[in-house]
């Protein structure tokens, strides 16, 4: 399956005491992690599953709003 590229934040959650992730183009698709690379892989991992649970619902994978090169 050919992936999008999409935009991912990751930031530190003073309030969770962990870095979090999210994927805004797929909502709810979010991650957590000790590490920023442990919130990247585990929002990653959340991804793919909810990709793979929107093609099994016979629904589209939204297009990715943000383009490499596109100005801000």
């Amino acid at each position: 399956m050919n992936i999008p590229h999409y935009h991912i934040n990751i930031f530190w959650s003073e309030e969770d005491d962990c870095y979090l992730s999210e994927i805004p183009d797929l909502q709810h698709c979010t991650g957590q992690g000790d590490s920023p690379r442990e919130a990247l892989e585990d929002v990653l991992e959340t991804r793919d599953a909810w990709i793979e649970t929107c093609l099994s619902a016979g629904e589209n994978i939204p297009e990715p709003s943000y383009h490499t090169g596109q100005e801000a």
